[in-house]
């Protein structure tokens, strides 16, 4: 009531309203982009919905997880009955603040349906946090086996580099019984995790698989990132010295091993400005309606 009859108070928290979502909209350059998308995993196969009883499961399932997003860094749930059960997970890096966790996995539902549609199981990783679905019987994968690397075009030749690389990555594995772990040798930056429902000691075992196939597959590439069905390791030389606060967007941007990193970013932009521009036209229509409403009277 008190908004209505003072219309250009009413416009001015609108103001404030617009310009803070712009800024999640577009969040300064300086910020972490834990939103960049690293791969997506499609199943080729799409569930049959007539009854639209799979997608209501699945919107289900989406509501449960983001729910938990703000609140925790690790969360398995799932839906329906029987055969049309789903079940998922997410998980945010071991660093990042529950404001952040929950703005990344905001994010994962909407991208996965549009860059897998409805498949029987979807697997999406952005730099900051993941999602994953199964459509009940979907079959299982072992927990080693790997689903995505990225290695960097620079290699770095002499200098002791790869030594320096084994020995941050030997430390990393040393330290990966809590689930989450980064640290630095002599220029090399190192990060590590695991799924949250592994075992300490299983977690070690993956991430060891992980860092042997990074020496094998990267070579003495300056960057590498491998990702496992339970576990990814990520690592980044600096030789000019480890930045202060080290970030997923601290890693060098590399040659990947498929082109899915860029197309997944066109497609983030593009959402992110058509619901900027959408919710700008609305709140502008809106509050010239309550102009010309205070100039009839």
């Amino acid at each position: 009531m008190g908004l209505t009859r003072n219309p250009s108070r009413f416009i001015h928290l609108l103001l404030l309203l617009i310009l803070a979502s712009l800024q999640l909209l577009y969040p300064s350059k300086s910020s972490p982009d834990f939103s960049s998308i690293v791969y997506k995993g499609c199943a080729k196969q799409s569930f049959s919905d007539p009854t639209g009883v799979y997608s209501q499961a699945l919107s289900s399932l989406y509501g449960t997880l983001l729910s938990q997003s703000s609140k925790s860094k690790f969360y398995m749930a799932s839906t329906g009955t029987g055969q049309t059960s789903i079940s998922g997970l997410f998980q945010c890096r071991g660093d990042l603040s529950n404001l952040d966790c929950y703005t990344c996995v905001s994010r994962l539902p909407i991208l996965i349906d549009k860059l897998c549609g409805k498949p029987i199981a979807a697997r999406l990783q952005l730099y900051g946090c993941y999602m994953l679905y199964e459509v009940a019987g979907f079959a299982q994968i072992s927990g080693m086996e790997m689903l995505y690397k990225s290695c960097s075009g620079a290699n770095v030749g002499g200098a002791g580099f790869e030594q320096k690389r084994d020995a941050a990555l030997s430390s990393l594995e040393s330290g990966m019984s809590g689930g989450f772990f980064t640290t630095s040798y002599e220029a090399v930056y190192v990060l590590g995790q695991c799924e949250g429902d592994v075992g300490a000691n299983d977690c070690v075992e993956c991430v060891k698989n992980a860092v042997q196939k990074a020496q094998v597959e990267c070579g003495s590439s300056i960057s590498a990132q491998i990702y496992l069905h339970k576990c990814f390791i990520g690592y980044s030389y600096y030789p000019n010295g480890i930045p202060k606060k080290s970030s997923p967007a601290s890693y060098s941007s590399p040659s990947s091993s498929g082109g899915g990193p860029n197309t997944g970013k066109t497609v983030a932009v593009i959402v992110g400005g058509t619901a900027g521009v959408g919710f700008l036209v609305i709140c502008l229509l809106f509050a010239r309606g309550l102009l010309k409403k205070k100039d009839d009277y």
